[in-house]
């Protein structure tokens, strides 16, 4: 199937929701999507969104939490857009009917997570604040008349022409039939890459597809060695990685070890609401201390029915596996958030003209070495808007010009489907093993050796003709291969990137690390204002 629009979205969380909605206003749109459009950490996101919005607070004391999670990496710029136009955005939504949690006051409810020195978190639903916030924009999608969904189709390439792209070829697999889009202007939203880890809070489908086939088409690629771990993910013989939301600890909840002793007291002035990167190494050491895999959340101090109240969500995912959420949640941190990923300007544009990028796929700059909690959905909704914006006439990013027709190339063996699992299970265990949490140049060079024999084996058994389940393969082992380059040309400890042979943070490395496809590793000055 061969389909023109003046824009082309994929991704179908927040990012590409609202950057869809946004676009809905000035053109037609076709919005992609890999699996359903409810599949998404955004649909997920449990913690709420960060904005201000108290009369106590101001964005400056956001930006300075940002900055300060961050680990001298956060482009200043890019921040002071996010801290000063995120409230902006949330009066949108507000006017727009969606409806926040209130006090009994009827102000807006606010808490608070690891890293946030003052009550700025907006959620919904107690503890559902990712699928109700997502589940607004989509019924708004939903009916707007110049937006066409298009599920269950995954992203193989992106069409680049004389150096700008046209759009994007997809494989359906309802229809088992390759889909070419061509569009004035793409956005990819199509979420991050933690799902190639053994160990995850993601949906499966982020498995780092749109990275690899950026990277592959030229784009520039920054800082893809910081993969945040959530602290606290439910540990349980059923293998369920349910992630416990950071707004728990904000309640008040303690991290014990196995003699119920708090050890973050002491380790850091916010205790159990360190940044994530701090809490997630301190449960680390524990664990590996104690060799229980995993510690306790503690909640035993709590007023049960106001916990319940409040984290309705996380209650029910604890009574389905026996756990008494008001008592004690064995947890460990699991592969969350990818913090890097395609370097994008300001309005979201990267070096490819035409090509835009939002969400967790983009590295815009605001992340720097470690996510701040809940700074995700509201990048989305900011950036989102900023893409379209770039878009119009009369700004840079505006495009008349046709674009260029394109053949149908591909084709789907189903029998290659259990090799595709085969290397998805290989790279979750050499990226687990060797670029976790801790990190050591052996530990990097050995993954990467290993890496390159899975790749000559997938190439030995790829045909002349184009197959998906190969072009799966392929993305898979190419961003395996941009998060080991990276962590091993970072020869520090920054953020969410700890390697124990470097343990300390070093000012030489305060800079970005940039891959782009046939060129050696660039550093990039941090922009300082």
């Amino acid at each position: 199937m061969r389909r023109h629009f003046d824009y082309l979205v994929v991704g179908s969380g927040l990012a590409g929701l609202y950057s869809a909605y946004c676009a809905a206003q000035h053109g037609k749109v076709g919005l992609l999507t890999k699996s359903t459009l409810t599949e998404s950490n955004s649909y997920f996101a449990q913690g709420g969104i960060a904005a201000v919005t108290d009369k106590d607070d101001i964005p400056q004391y956001h930006f300075e939490d940002t900055i300060i999670a961050g680990r001298g990496l956060c482009d200043a710029p890019a921040v002071r857009i996010l801290v000063n136009e995120g409230p902006e955005r949330i009066q949108d939504i507000i006017r727009a009917g969606m409806q926040f949690d209130v006090s009994e006051s009827g102000e807006l409810a606010l808490g608070l997570e690891g890293g946030h020195h003052r009550r700025r978190i907006l959620h919904a639903g107690g503890d559902a604040t990712g699928r109700l916030v997502t589940q607004f924009v989509l019924n708004q999608v939903r009916e707007h008349p110049n937006i066409e969904v298009f599920p269950n189709g995954t992203l193989v390439d992106l069409l680049v022409t004389d150096g700008r792209c046209d759009g994007v070829r997809c494989w359906n697999f309802d229809r088992d039939e390759e889909d070419v889009f061509t569009a004035s202007h793409t956005i990819l939203a199509c979420g991050g890459s933690a799902a190639i880890y053994k160990r995850t809070t993601n949906p499966q489908s982020t498995t780092g597809d749109g990275v690899a086939i950026a990277w592959r088409a030229g784009c520039e690629i920054e800082d893809m060695e910081f993969i945040q771990f959530h602290p606290t993910a439910i540990v349980h013989p059923k293998g369920d990685s349910f992630l416990v939301s950071e707004a728990v600890r904000g309640e008040g909840a303690y991290l014990v070890n196995m003699h119920g002793e708090r050890f973050m007291v002491g380790a850091h002035e916010l205790a159990e609401l360190a940044p994530r990167d701090v809490v997630a190494q301190h449960i680390d050491q524990q664990i590996r201390q104690e060799g229980t895999g995993y510690v306790y959340l503690s909640l035993q101090h709590l007023d049960p029915q106001k916990i319940r109240s409040r984290f309705p969500t996380i209650d029910a995912k604890c009574k389905e596996l026996g756990i008494e959420m008001t008592d004690r949640i064995p947890i460990a941190p699991a592969a969350h958030y990818t913090v890097g990923g395609i370097r994008t300007g300001e309005y979201g544009q990267t070096n490819i003209p035409h090509l835009y990028v939002c969400g967790e796929l983009a590295s815009t700059g605001i992340m720097g070495a470690n996510r701040l909690a809940s700074n995700s959905l509201i990048e989305c909704l900011v950036f989102g808007k900023r893409a379209i914006d770039y878009t119009l006439p009369g700004r840079p990013g505006f495009r008349e010009q046709p674009v260029a027709d394109y053949a149908l190339t591909l084709s789907a063996d189903a029998q290659k489907a259990g090799s595709y699992q085969a290397v998805r299970n290989e790279v979750a265990t050499l990226l687990s093993d060797h670029a976790g949490l801790i990190r050591t140049e052996e530990g990097l060079q050995t993954a990467l050796t290993e890496l390159e024999a899975v790749q000559a084996r997938c190439q030995a058994e790829t045909v002349s003709s184009r197959d998906v389940y190969d072009e799966m393969s392929r993305n898979l082992c190419d961003t395996a291969r941009l998060i080991l380059t990276g962590a091993l040309c970072r020869r520090e400890s920054r953020g969410c990137h700890y390697r124990k042979d470097f343990p300390k943070e070093e000012a030489s490395f305060r800079v970005h690390l940039i891959q782009q496809q046939g060129k050696p590793v660039q550093e990039i000055p941090v922009k300082k204002n």
